[in-house]
């Protein structure tokens, strides 16, 4: 679900639907796929005597003991080997980002993940790479808004991830935490979670603010009041994204459910239908409603 964010770009471009760029990124999210795989198999297979001891995570086929490591070497290996090729046949500046995101993930199994603040930097970092990927293999400009808005992103799903962490963690004992987590206070995460939503929040809205002027059709501009006529469309989806923190901010700190955010997009159908009405807004924004 992470490598969705590779059409970001070509998103926000209006070339989504140009098969030139889209089967490039397409291409692109499933090499993601295979190196993103890789990696957390690799974790998975370094944290196995942790997850043994997780209340949840012990039943992963990992952890359970019903994929050996063995057979986690090789697939590793071979969708390792697989994105490599893949990159390397597709663009020498998606390889580089591959190979940097290997490098990444690699040194947040061994090290970082035990590194207080740099666990979370880490994986918002391989997040954006994500993000850069999408542009780079079709040569297609960012915009630094959007950029920065990702970051925030990642690092507002991130403390959130940490923050659940804790909580489902607090009653166990401590032999049974990552070491990152036991330099963490609930007050430290309390406040870098709020921090994240509220740049996320507050760089998305710069990002429409920026956003390249798009004149409306002849036929909604007829529609709507002159009031209405702003050509920063894109403005119109902020509210989206509002409820969309704020749910995942009751989720986290309500339900403790933030722990895998992408189960919690699955499951969560208030927040998963947030997130589909802001892509439909987004789309019929920038492809029907504008010229």
């Amino acid at each position: 679900m992470k490598n969705l964010v590779v059409f970001a770009a070509i998103l926000f471009s209006r070339e989504l639907f140009i098969p030139d760029k889209f089967t490039p990124v397409f291409l692109t999210f499933i090499i993601f796929s295979l190196v993103s795989s890789a990696m957390y198999l690799l974790n998975d297979m370094v944290d196995k005597p942790l997850d043994q001891l997780h209340f949840s995570k012990k039943y992963r086929p990992i952890a359970s003991g019903e994929l050996p490591n063995g057979v986690v070497l090789i697939c590793i290996f071979f969708l390792a080997s697989a994105s490599l090729i893949g990159a390397a046949l597709l663009s020498s500046y998606l390889l580089y980002i591959i190979i940097g995101y290997i490098l990444i993930q690699v040194l947040y199994t061994f090290v970082l993940k035990n590194i207080v603040v740099l666990d979370v930097l880490a994986i918002a970092f391989a997040f954006m790479l994500r993000v850069f990927a999408g542009s780079f293999v079709v040569l297609t400009p960012l915009s630094a808004w959007l950029i920065i808005t990702t970051m925030m992103l990642a690092l507002f799903l991130a403390t959130g991830k940490r923050r659940c962490e804790l909580t489902l963690l607090s009653g166990a004992a401590p032999t049974s935490h990552r070491k990152a987590l036991l330099s963490y206070t609930t007050p430290l995460l309390d406040g870098l979670v709020f921090m994240m939503a509220t740049a996320t929040l507050i760089t998305y809205s710069l990002f429409t603010f920026n956003s390249p002027e798009l004149l409306q059709r002849e036929f909604f501009a007829a529609l709507l009041p002159q009031t209405l006529s702003s050509p920063k469309l894109l403005m119109a989806t902020i509210p989206l994204v509002a409820y969309g923190i704020f749910r995942y901010l009751y989720l986290v700190f309500e339900k403790s459910e933030g722990e895998s955010p992408e189960m919690v997009l699955i499951k969560d159908k208030p927040l998963l239908t947030a997130v589909v009405l802001w892509l439909i807004s987004v789309i019929m924004l920038l492809f029907f409603f504008s010229v």
